[in-house]
């Protein structure tokens, strides 16, 4: 036995040695890449060293053409971060997300990104929106909606009037933990969360500490931190965020859906173009006549374009006025939906393209 784990163990050592070198040539490659956008822009710009689409293209095919052991999800996450490593050699990047440290949108931005980049924490969502606005921060990345307790508003109402585009989405599973310094559920008094994550996890606080207050806070960081200064006091927050408060988890998953998924979204000051397989966010505004959201909405049906997702906010113009937020499969450039956005323009007091952009992978 020893001399066949001696024998598998000198041919992984091999592999090792070639896969480092493979990640230095992709390395050495992506800085040729900045020295070729260099020379065709002008000198006072900087090359955009991230590609949405051409970024989402490349995990897709990893996905494609993978047949295991190792599953497509772990492949897509190690991929992405050999990417993230190339593109700080073409040029650091600056990512705002809302913040503090320790929050589930931070690890949605190391999840899109990977780790080779900077992570600037910021308290509210208005403040992301505004430093990528400013251009302190090539990009930011927001929370949404939930799979279960729905639509961050805040957000919506934010692309109302930012000229932001989203760029891109990321999904990403909430697993929520009970955090504290104390060893018993039998010494808990107080419970802090966001009030989404109190929200998501209702059932099981009610099973199991129906006698507990629960204080809802700004963030779950925040409650970690809050966590770590009062006994008798936990949190619930993510498995990050234990880790860098050193609290210990007293109970695992305690979310009431065992799918419960929060979708965010990456927003920049660029456009991106099409990567195969996108989805385009609008803003649409319609005049309060009989039947105006019916000729809205019959354009998408007819031409055969999905619309995966509607939302009606109070438009802050006039009482009881609205705008739709719509989620749509396809890119503003495919054929079929442009002529769907033409149609719209004789229907619609106002259609903003929010941005088109890759669908999340993996």
């Amino acid at each position: 036995m020893n001399d066949k784990l001696s024998s598998l163990r000198e041919l992984i050592d091999k592999l090792d040695e070639q896969i480092q070198t493979l990640i230095n040539e992709r390395g050495a490659l992506a800085q040729q890449v900045a020295e070729v956008k260099r020379a065709a822009i002008p000198s006072a710009s900087e090359p955009d060293c991230y590609r949405p689409e051409r970024e989402a293209e490349v995990l897709r095919k990893v996905a494609a053409r993978n047949k295991g052991p190792v599953s497509s999800e772990e492949l897509v996450r190690l991929f992405r971060e050999i990417m993230s490593a190339c593109r700080a050699l073409e040029q650091p990047l600056k990512v705002a997300f809302l913040g503090p440290d320790g929050t589930f949108t931070q690890a949605a931005a190391l999840k899109h990104f990977g780790h080779s980049v900077t992570t600037v924490p910021l308290a509210t969502i208005d403040q992301v929106f505004h430093e990528v606005e400013a251009g302190a921060a090539a990009y930011g990345v927001v929370p949404v909606e939930n799979s279960t307790e729905g639509v961050v508003s805040h957000t919506l109402d934010m692309f109302i009037n930012s000229p932001l585009q989203i760029c891109g989405e990321v999904e990403l599973r909430i697993h929520h933990h009970l955090l504290s310094i104390t060893d018993k559920l039998a010494e808990i008094t107080r419970i802090y969360s966001h009030q989404q994550s109190l929200a998501q996890c209702r059932t099981w606080l009610s099973a199991h500490m129906p006698n507990v207050e629960c204080v809802a806070v700004t963030s779950n960081a925040e409650a970690a931190r809050r966590a770590t200064q009062e006994p008798g006091a936990a949190a619930i927050a993510g498995q990050t965020a234990a880790e860098i408060y050193q609290l210990k988890s007293l109970a695992a998953d305690i979310e009431d859906q065992v799918n419960n998924t929060t979708r965010f979204l990456v927003v920049s000051r660029q456009t991106t173009p099409p990567s195969g397989a996108d989805k385009t966010s609008l803003l649409i505004t319609t005049r309060n006549q009989p039947g105006a959201l019916y000729r809205l909405l019959e354009p998408f049906g007819r031409n055969g374009i999905s619309l995966t997702r509607i939302e009606s906010r109070p438009s802050r113009q006039g009482t009881w006025d609205y705008v739709f937020f719509m989620d749509v499969d396809g890119h503003v450039q495919d054929p079929a939906l442009a002529a769907v956005l033409r149609q719209l323009e004789g229907e619609a007091s106002l259609v903003k393209i929010l941005g088109s952009y890759p669908k999340a992978v993996l």
